[in-house]
């Protein structure tokens, strides 16, 4: 390895950029290749049955060897969801994590079978550990979530932060604020580069503190004379928090409704993140047994996901709890792009039903737990980087981020917008894309990782949209006669008792084509299937103008 090479320093997205989700980076020095978070992405609406999207990993397939660990940032899905796919693979590298972030992550790898399988270590703001020829330090900052933290990666190139998910709270709740020092000490000390969080970049001005959710919240309960519902993110526990600080300052029991939500309050509660007085918690079950204005109910389904608990109860579909007039209902969250629609028809059955919904668009019931763009500028003027690279959004995200690092004065050549698989090579005076990696989306379907690909989705899109046509006959192997059928089945193509004529029509056709095939004593059973296929699909075409799937099926007898 000639000197240059060896003194190079490559970063590699492999999730998180130009989308919202499945973050996760590679730091590659020499030998040795750091994983970053391993996230999950939701579906979108045209992925059809697809329950998770998680980061392509094959790059790392033949470099088990090299890998020194999995830095996780903090414990939401999009940074943990994918850490037990990674697992599965490279059972053996160790994963580093906060207190809060572990214990999530305990939860689910649980859930997957792999509880006390894994290499868990935990650190604290202010530790370092050495990676290899890396040393990695962690730094405390604010976000949704407690126990997040910004990583300094010491290389012999120079010093990399990655900062994901932040923002910066004057007045959080659990008082404890960003590191300001260290990143300013990482500034003078000379920051090569900064890979900063994208995701508001498009908002101007600061994000609301935490803390001005709990007055708004403190007014709602004031005036809630029934019962009062939160909605939010089970790992928003700040919020929690303010929720149950609310409830006791107004005289009511708290009942957490929602697998995850009961998951995350217990974890939190258990590892000092949440204060919960002794005899506030009531079970679901009992909420009947008391006066209206002495509950508080905080569920899950700020997001109008189908089987969330506040979905269910919308549609009046909840084992335990129904929604009554006189209800407040508060959906403390902002819309993730693409959930729209759905939140849209959750809030409007809750009005349907006598609630009163206090939602986004209305109300400061939600701060959001990322930077807007004068943190993002601060960001940039605390730590003072040479080299620049937004991480952490949608492309325009991450094209607005760049035009704020421009303003505040990193030279535009200095500034790299990345994209997934992109190999982005840094010395220490400059940063270039190198050769592309392998990289992009793994469908989870079930049990199954991967399985599902293009080609089956296109086959459900199709089967979506225009149904599908089965024709089954049997045939005699020796001489090619059609001993029975064919018979036409449709299933999402047309209803069968109403279209008998057109179904007797198309048997027709295809009696036509094996008989001809029979004629030419064609006995290449593939050829005859593409043959019926062919003809029946342009006959459907031209009758009805849509394009089921056909399936021809010919069994020999």
């Amino acid at each position: 390895m000639s000197h240059q090479q060896q003194e190079s320093l490559s970063l590699i997205p492999m999730g998180g950029v130009g989308e919202i989700g499945k973050n996760m980076w590679l730091l590659e020095y020499g030998r040795d290749i750091i994983v970053i978070d391993a996230g999950v992405e939701f579906p979108t609406e045209e992925m059809l049955g697809i329950d998770l999207v998680i980061p392509d990993m094959s790059y790392l397939e033949d470099k088990k060897d090299r890998i020194r660990g999995l830095l996780l940032s903090h414990g939401h899905e999009d940074h943990i969801g994918a850490v037990p796919y990674f697992l599965h693979r490279f059972p053996q590298v160790p994963v580093y994590g906060t207190n809060l972030t572990l214990g999530l992550l305990e939860n689910k790898l649980a859930e997957h079978g792999l509880a006390g399988r894994a290499d868990l270590r935990q650190v604290k703001p202010g530790d370092r550990v050495s990676l290899g020829a890396v040393e990695v330090e962690f730094i405390h900052v604010n976000h949704s979530i407690p126990d997040v933290v910004a990583m300094a990666f010491r290389t012999p190139v120079g010093a990399v932060l990655y900062a994901t998910d932040f923002k910066f709270d004057q007045t959080p709740i659990d008082g404890r604020q960003t590191d300001y020092y260290r990143l300013v000490q990482l500034g003078a000390e000379g920051l090569l580069v900064l890979m900063s969080d994208s995701t508001n970049a498009e908002r101007p001005g600061f994000t609301f503190s935490e803390r001005v959710v709990g007055e708004t919240l403190s007014e709602v309960f004031r005036d809630a004379d029934g019962r009062v519902l939160v909605a939010t993110f089970a790992s928003n526990v700040h919020r929690i928090q303010q929720v149950i600080d609310a409830s006791i300052c107004y005289g009511r029991k708290v009942s957490f409704v929602g697998r995850s939500m009961i998951n995350v309050v217990r974890i939190a509660r258990e590892r000092g993140y949440l204060r919960i007085p002794e005899g506030l918690l009531v079970d679901v079950s009992e909420v009947g047994d008391l006066k209206p204005h002495e509950i508080t109910i905080i569920t899950t389904g700020s997001q109008g996901e189908t089987t969330a608990a506040l979905t269910r109860m919308a549609m009046a579909e909840h084992r335990l709890v129904e929604i009554m007039p006189g209800d407040t209902v508060i959906i403390s969250a902002n819309p993730i792009p693409g959930h729209e629609r759905s939140i849209g028809n959750i809030i409007n059955h809750l009005f349907r039903l006598g609630a009163k919904v206090i939602y986004h668009a209305v109300s400061g019931v939600h701060a959001s737990g990322h930077a807007s763009q004068e943190e993002l500028k601060l960001m940039i003027n605390l730590t003072r980087p040479r080299f620049f690279v937004p991480i952490h959004g949608e492309y325009r995200m991450l094209v607005r981020h760049a035009e704020l690092a421009e303003a505040v004065g990193i030279p535009k050549q200095n500034i790299l917008i990345p994209e997934l698989g992109d190999r982005i090579v840094v010395t220490r005076d400059r940063l270039i894309r190198g050769e592309r990696v392998p990289s992009g989306q793994v469908y989870v379907d079930g049990l199954g990782v991967g399985d599902v690909g293009n080609v089956v989705l296109r086959d459900r899109r199709l089967l979506a949209q225009d149904g599908i046509l089965m024709v089954v006959a049997s045939v005699n192997r020796q001489t090619g006669e059609v001993v029975a059928g064919p018979d036409i089945i449709s299933r999402g193509f047309v209803y069968m008792k109403e279209s008998e004529a057109l179904l007797e029509e198309m048997r027709q056709k295809v009696k036509e084509v094996l008989d001809e095939c029979q004629r030419e004593s064609m006995t290449e059973w593939g050829l005859i299937k593409n043959n019926v296929r062919d003809l029946l699909s342009a006959y459907v075409w031209e009758k009805t103008k849509r394009r089921p799937m056909i399936l021809p099926i010919i069994m020999e007898v």
